[in-house]
């Protein structure tokens, strides 16, 4: 693992670096991308640095995108990595201890590690939470991941890799790290970003490259589609086989999404 924090590569990184008073530590006052590297590239590294400016614009956080870009580069020359993920992070810095901002820099850090290859299929259940759709951070990729850890807690304890959230209409909405797609009728779907899901870079180019109805409904419906699958920067396409009590087969729109997705992937390496 190597890490760059404001500016310089770390020689430990593992050693403690940002201070205690951090906003992003404190209070998770933060917004942050999670990206795949293949053979030592990003992927779709632009997308995600965009996402990431209008993350912070939504928090009312703003910094250096050159300076991300330095680090990004940092990493990734320390060690050239097959297979991994690259973390960026901006938080809003150090601040007095509550919900109020300072006035510091924002504090930007970088970290690449190894990761290994997700599996071709994956289980999933509805997580007993609802996501809201009209919070000030939905849709935004910020650091105040609680609701996150529990519900996916819970889907671990419940034999899944993954839980899926309704929003407060009770129509689909996301996972707690991924965007879900499903067939009725033949028809691939996926939930309108007015649900409140994340504006997912995978979900976007799935939709670019295979096609597909962006529709709000009840998450019912998709409990009892033909075929499921989730998307994210580590999952790829990842068909579902169980979703809750239910089984589900690989079916053909999902192969054909996943076949397009190892097809194309490489045109967005480095990029």
């Amino acid at each position: 693992m190597h890490a760059w924090l404001d500016g310089e590569l770390l020689d430990d990184p593992t050693a403690p670096a940002v201070r205690l008073t951090d906003h992003g530590f404190t209070v998770g006052d933060g917004v942050f991308e999670a990206i795949k590297v293949v053979d030592g590239e990003p992927f779709a590294l632009g997308r995600h640095l965009d996402r990431l400016e209008r993350s912070g614009e939504g928090l009312g956080l703003s910094f250096d995108r050159l300076a991300v870009e330095r680090g990004v580069r940092a990493v990734l020359g320390a060690e050239r990595l097959e297979l991994g993920r690259l973390r960026i992070t901006v938080t809003a810095g150090p601040a007095p201890l509550g919900s109020g901002r300072g006035d510091h820099a924002p504090t930007i850090a970088v970290v690449a590690a190894a990761m290994d290859a997700s599996e071709p299929t994956t289980s999933i259940v509805t997580a007993p939470w609802p996501r809201n759709e009209r919070s000030p951070l939905a849709g935004l990729k910020t650091t105040s991941y609680g609701e996150n850890v529990v519900a996916l807690a819970d889907a671990r304890l419940r034999g899944a890799t993954e839980a899926v959230f309704a929003n407060l209409a009770g129509h689909l909405c996301e996972g707690t790290g991924s965007n879900i797609f499903y067939v009725v009728d033949g028809e691939l779907r996926t939930p309108t970003l007015a649900s409140g899901c994340l504006a997912g870079v995978t979900r976007a180019l799935v939709l670019e490259w295979v096609g597909g109805v962006e529709v709000d409904e009840p998450i019912f419906v998709a409990e009892g589609a033909d075929e499921v699958f989730v998307v994210s920067t580590t999952r790829d396409v990842q068909a579902v086989t169980r979703w809750g009590d239910r089984e589900l087969s690989v079916g053909p729109i999902t192969r054909s999404a996943a076949d397009t997705w190892r097809r194309r992937e490489p045109e967005l390496l480095g990029r």
